[in-house]
């Protein structure tokens, strides 16, 4: 985001809850757990406007206005079946909600998570149904009418991870005596790696590396600051590690042309006319 932001491009962040069931890692926020105040959507909101200033990200939005729906917990849990969880949102109400912002900002690229969501997070698959419905119906004029003039964004892509990245991440940590992914062995053993050969784009932010973590630094409520993860952003390019490239699937529309071993894009506005 903060690559292409200083690179002149519109960049538009759309969140579908406010995170009101995370987890709490810091002990100062505790009280702000849903079995307490249920505080924590308003804490995320003000995180969320920390980051993308470090970013320099100004267009960010909540589906359907802040709290339109309510996040739904991890998988399994009793808050899914809430009739106001972002999982038992209506998908015609929430494409409809996306479909007017994508009338409105007209973006050729759309980024959202893969299918399962990443890890399984419910709210993720969700908003992967809704980002994906909202590719294919922003275009069709039948389709929520009195939201603009219809558009067709010309890419859509899924944030991924590749396995080779992962791998030199348990590698790095356990040669220091630290774990990650609950001590996974191998990138093998983590659902959301992707096969470096099923990886389509690698973009290189490395020059907007700090700002990267100065806006996951301030999601506080969510990742203690000690925490092993922000060790590898300690370090930015050893044993392999580059936390300043970011990767990507392409879902639909047309493959640019790639470079290196996997013939990997390297803009995601390549093949756009």
């Amino acid at each position: 985001m903060a690559k292409y932001v200083a690179e002149g491009a519109h960049v538009t962040l759309v969140t579908c809850t406010l995170g009101e069931e995370g987890e709490i890692v810091v002990p100062d926020l505790a009280h702000l757990a849903a079995a307490q105040s249920d505080g924590l959507g308003q804490q995320r909101i003000d995180e969320l406007a920390d980051a993308m200033k470090a970013l320099g990200v100004t267009d960010f939005r909540f589906l359907g206005g802040p709290g339109r729906w309510r996040d739904s917990g991890m998988m399994g849990e009793p808050t899914n079946d809430r009739p106001d969880s972002f999982w038992r949102a209506d998908m015609d109400d929430a494409t409809s909600e996306l479909v007017a912002i994508v009338r409105e900002v007209r973006p050729q690229v759309i980024i959202t998570y893969d299918e399962n969501g990443a890890y399984g997070h419910p709210d993720h698959i969700r908003a992967h149904d809704v980002a994906m419905a909202a590719f294919r119906k922003s275009a069709d004029p039948a389709f929520a009418p009195d939201t603009g003039e219809p558009w067709q964004p010309s890419k859509l892509y899924y944030t991924v991870v590749p396995k080779s990245l992962i791998q030199a991440a348990i590698d790095h940590l356990k040669e220091r005596g630290k774990e990650l992914f609950d001590g996974a062995e191998s990138a093998d053993d983590i659902p959301f790696a992707m096969p470096d050969e099923q990886v389509t784009t690698e973009i290189d932010g490395s020059e907007f590396f700090a700002a990267k973590r100065a806006a996951l630094h301030a999601h506080r409520s969510q990742i203690p600051q000690d925490d092993p993860f922000f060790a590898l952003f300690d370090i930015e390019s050893d044993n392999g590690l580059s936390f300043g490239h970011e990767h990507y699937f392409l879902a639909e529309g047309p493959r640019g042309p790639g470079s290196g071993t996997y013939n990997w894009e390297t803009d995601l506005f390549a093949a756009i006319g």
